[in-house]
């Protein structure tokens, strides 16, 4: 059976930024509904040892860390659903939120933290390695490969800047794209070229990456050449995803401001969006940063944002 049930607040997404978002709501007595989509912890569910977020000296596992964010923003009485948002209704108030399951939720505020997806090669071996050896992070994972070889696969300025980051704790970065020219720009490259840690390797392709889950891990990446055809392994222990990300915005289609690649558009020093009431917090709006503890820095800004627009929203009602 469907039903409508209308919230002050409304947060899409669960990872960093939606439950700090929540937890600030819930402090704030809106009573916040998350809805969680079918991936709850966004991409911290798929990373293994979190070394970087303040608070755990000893690190903490990715699934460990969004779960106790999530008992700590329900301790706050957010109430969390587990569905799919279909379509959401941004050109008339109260907003609608549309879901998978028939429901349709209403809200005054709504927060998006529906995050960005890394774009992957799509081959099996990224899958069964994440975690292993594969990453599409260089600046959360690259301190576990000290003095090591590692790979990052891609052209352009994420990847010339995963592999100069790499730099400051690997032996050797192989640098692995499929033309014989990167896209970065000519100050990256510049600094690739001058730095004698990073060895491109020019008209490849990924065929494979080896390696077995566990305490093995990645053993080596099998690359083609596109010219040649012949096949060769780099040995390895890492390897490094760096063609880009997608933020996940198409649920949104016009009705928000994005820039040309996507993201979400926010005001300066804000994380309020082109329609008054509409706020974006975290790496759907974060085509730089894209780490834990600044989206869950934006995810306080929304919350205090939208708090702060519902008290004047009241204030004008009773006015009237």
């Amino acid at each position: 059976m469907t039903q409508e049930k209308h919230r002050k607040i409304i947060i899409i997404g669960a990872g960093p930024a939606g439950y700090t978002a929540a937890i600030y709501t819930g402090r704030a007595n809106l009573k916040p509904m998350i809805i969680q989509g079918m991936q709850p912890g966004g991409q911290l569910t798929i990373t293994t040892e979190v070394d970087n977020f303040p608070g755990f000296e000893h690190g903490i596992q990715g699934p460990e860390l969004m779960e106790k964010m999530r008992m700590q923003a329900e301790r706050f009485d957010t109430e969390i659903v587990s569905d799919n948002v279909m379509e959401v209704v941004l050109n008339q108030k109260p907003f609608q939120v549309r879901c998978d399951s028939g429901d349709t939720y209403t809200c005054d505020a709504l927060i998006v933290a529906t995050g960005a997806t890394a774009r992957w090669l799509g081959i099996p071996a990224e899958k069964k390695l994440s975690g292993y050896g594969v990453s599409a992070c260089a600046t959360c994972d690259g301190f576990f490969f000290k003095g090591l070889d590692v790979a990052v696969v891609g052209g352009g300025d994420t990847a010339v800047e995963e592999a100069l980051f790499l730099t400051n704790f690997v032996n050797k970065v192989y640098l692995i794209h499929r033309r014989d020219a990167l896209r970065a720009e000519k100050v990256m490259q510049q600094k690739m070229e001058e730095n004698a840690k990073i060895q491109p390797v020019w008209n490849c392709v990924v065929e494979d990456i080896l390696g077995v889950p566990g305490k093995e891990g990645v053993t080596a990446i099998r690359v083609k050449n596109v010219h040649s055809g012949e096949i060769s392994d780099i040995a390895v222990s890492g390897v490094f995803i760096a063609i880009g990300h997608k933020p996940n915005t198409d649920l949104f289609g016009d009705q928000l401001d994005k820039d040309e690649t996507g993201y979400l558009i926010t005001k300066p020093d804000s994380t309020a969006t082109n329609i008054p009431g509409v706020f974006a917090a975290g790496d759907v709006q974060d085509r730089v940063f894209r780490q834990a503890i600044t989206a869950a820095g934006t995810g306080c800004m929304a919350a205090l944002e939208a708090e702060r627009y519902l008290n004047e929203l009241e204030g004008s009602a009773s006015r009237i």
